[in-house]
């Protein structure tokens, strides 16, 4: 089974915040994380730990499943 991560999806942080009028600087005040910690998760470039999806889902007011992306390419599971 591969580990090689592509390009794709795996988080909807950034259409999250989106669609909730949240800038990822305030975000990123709210969880006392760097924006560019956050920026990066919110394009994709690096995935948050499971504890912190769910700190996440929880300061935006959604399940943490709803931050998930369902897998199509499965190399990088």
């Amino acid at each position: 089974m591969s580990t090689e991560f592509n390009n794709s999806k795996r988080n909807r942080i950034k259409e999250v915040l989106d669609e909730k009028g949240i800038s990822q600087t305030w975000h990123a005040d709210k969880r006392g994380k760097s924006y560019n910690t956050i920026n990066e998760y919110a394009r994709n470039k690096r995935q948050p730990s499971i504890e912190d999806l769910y700190r996440i889902a929880e300061l935006l007011g959604i399940e943490a499943k709803e931050l998930l992306v369902e897998a199509k390419d499965k190399k990088w599971i």
